[in-house]
């Protein structure tokens, strides 16, 4: 990626620099391995994942179109190909080599992946690494970790140790742990923990049916607690998927205004969640990290997805957070393009942002430079600890 990929404004060295440094992508997902017809590929590039209706093509939307725009250069073509033209380079180069052109290319130093949707067709946690020629740690998804010990099938009342056992156990060889459960059950979680005496009934409920997703309003509620526990034992900070993160919950987002009682009662604890994946309530996010010590926020797949549009939402974060609780995560899954493009639009968006409170005088050079590095990598290496 070259300055002029990253923005068209003139800028001080200093901060083109800055812009151009290796990203940290504290919140990603594993790519296909395998290589895809056009059947299988476009459902992968959007939200929905489901194919475009009758006569319509996913490639007409801001990621389609930008994906033409952006990967199109890196897999050798010119930009703006046609999709069927895209498809084919594609197809020649290989998956293999496609994931090693575009993960690269996105210049990201460090992937903290998501694990929970890996499969012999995803790359592994190590495989992710060596195309992207960076560093590869875990994000363990405690919903996983949930459902691998209901289906052990335990008495209820042994249900809680081996839950928080089995979570301690896993986070030992990761560097966070990421629920999806606020997202898709968040009007369920308040301040305060579940009884005891409730979540041994609740699990009851849930062990007679371990296969099925867990929504029991008292469980979730449990999970998240006991998510904190280890992450305070162990150091870790809790990522918490809200908005459209999750593309198995409701389709209208999620909302984490109504978290707030639940990260109230979390601070003591120590643990730093991050809002990932907020939109379309950035603003939201951007106020609760705002107002609340160890809460910190970043946007998520929404970077790829919104294409050009990303700068604006990039912008109304920044009216809010403090900078030094924004983080880069692409949210990438599924094809190496969102991960591509979740780079170039992040580098993008912030070069405006710079640009234009150069611009007003309200930033220094050095300012923009500094800022920059935060959001790119500094906040995300001091949170992790890596």
């Amino acid at each position: 990626m070259t300055a002029d990929d990253v923005v068209a404004e003139r800028l001080p060295e200093t901060v083109r620099e800055a812009l151009l440094a290796p990203l940290f992508d504290h919140h990603s997902h594993p790519v296909r391995r395998d290589d895809l017809v056009r059947a299988q590929f476009e459902p992968l590039i959007s939200r929905s994942g489901a194919p475009a209706p009758p006569g319509t093509t996913h490639f007409d939307s801001p990621a389609g179109t930008a994906i033409r725009r952006w990967c199109g250069p890196v897999l050798g073509l010119e930009p703006h190909v046609s999709p069927a033209v895209y498809l084919a380079a594609r197809a020649e180069l290989g998956a293999a080599e496609v994931n090693r052109r575009l993960l690269s290319a996105a210049g990201v130093v460090a992937f903290l992946v998501d694990t929970a949707e890996a499969g012999p067709e995803m790359l592994s946690l190590a495989e992710m690494g060596r195309y992207g020629g960076a560093a590869a740690d875990e994000i363990v998804r405690v919903e996983e970790v949930e459902r691998a010990v209901a289906e052990e099938g335990p008495a209820a009342v042994e249900y809680l140790g081996r839950l928080f056992d089995e979570l301690a156990t896993r986070s030992a060889r990761a560097v966070g742990l990421k629920t999806v459960s606020a997202c898709r059950h968040g009007h369920y979680l308040g301040p305060d923990r579940p009884a005891r005496a409730a979540v041994i009934a609740a699990a009851g409920r849930r062990l007679a049916d371990p296969k099925t997703p867990l929504a029991d309003p008292v469980l979730v509620a449990h999970l998240l607690w006991t998510a904190v526990d280890v992450a305070r034992d162990r150091g870790l900070p809790l990522q918490i998927v809200t908005g459209h993160g999750d593309p198995e919950a409701d389709p209208g987002g999620t909302d984490p205004a109504p978290l707030t009682g639940f990260l109230r009662a979390v601070r003591p604890a120590g643990v730093p969640v991050i809002l990932v994946g907020c939109y379309p309530y950035h603003r939201h996010a951007a106020h609760l990290a705002a107002v609340l010590p160890h809460v910190y926020v970043d946007v998520g797949p929404t970077l790829a997805h919104a294409g050009a549009g990303s700068a604006a939402i990039i912008g109304e974060v920044l009216e809010l957070a403090p900078f030094h609780k924004v983080l880069f995560g692409s949210a990438c899954r599924g094809v190496a393009e969102m991960c591509h493009l979740a780079a170039v639009f992040h580098r993008r968006g912030l070069a405006r942002a710079a640009a234009a409170r150069l611009d007003r005088g309200e930033w220094s050079p050095a300012d923009a430079a500094r800022i920059i590095h935060m959001i790119g990598s500094g906040n995300a290496r001091r949170l992790y600890r890596l």
